[in-house]
């Protein structure tokens, strides 16, 4: 089954409803490698859906996150980002411009076997970030 249709899918038995604005809020989040703000995401789906709201852009990730579908990357006090990549990952963000990017899981040693320690517990996810100063922002300090 494809993602359009399983998406169709879990909208519909959580009760809402596949919206046009709902799919090209995914569609456009899945299409980008970095991982924007929803204002930032706003202006990427307005080019597609010139009078899309910031409002729908912001309930659309909602729903897509509490389905699975978008990942909710939370920084404290600067502005949320969002991933569609929702397999395992870990990322690694720029401390000075908030760049965010992908870094595969397997890049980073064995991570379910630092999990095992924790055998009283059940594991129901990760969250690995490195911090540092992207390419970018450490050409401007030199």
């Amino acid at each position: 089954m494809d993602q359009s249709a399983d998406l169709t899918n879990k909208v519909h038995e959580h009760g809402g409803r596949m919206t046009p604005q709902r799919a090209v809020v995914l569609e456009t989040l899945a299409g980008v490698s970095c991982h924007p703000t929803a204002a930032e995401l706003h202006e990427l789906v307005r080019r597609v859906l010139p009078e899309i709201s910031q409002a729908t852009v912001y309930r659309n990730l909602k729903v897509l996150r509490d389905l699975g579908y978008v990942i909710e990357l939370d920084y404290g006090p600067s502005a949320a980002r969002y991933d569609a990549t929702v397999a395992d990952h870990c990322h690694a963000r720029c401390t000075k411009c908030g760049r965010v990017v992908d870094v595969p899981a397997e890049a980073v040693h064995d991570l379910e076997g630092a999990a095992a320690v924790l055998d009283d517990w059940r594991i129901t996810g990760q969250r690995l970030e490195f911090c540092g100063i992207c390419p970018d922002c450490a050409e401007d300090c030199n």
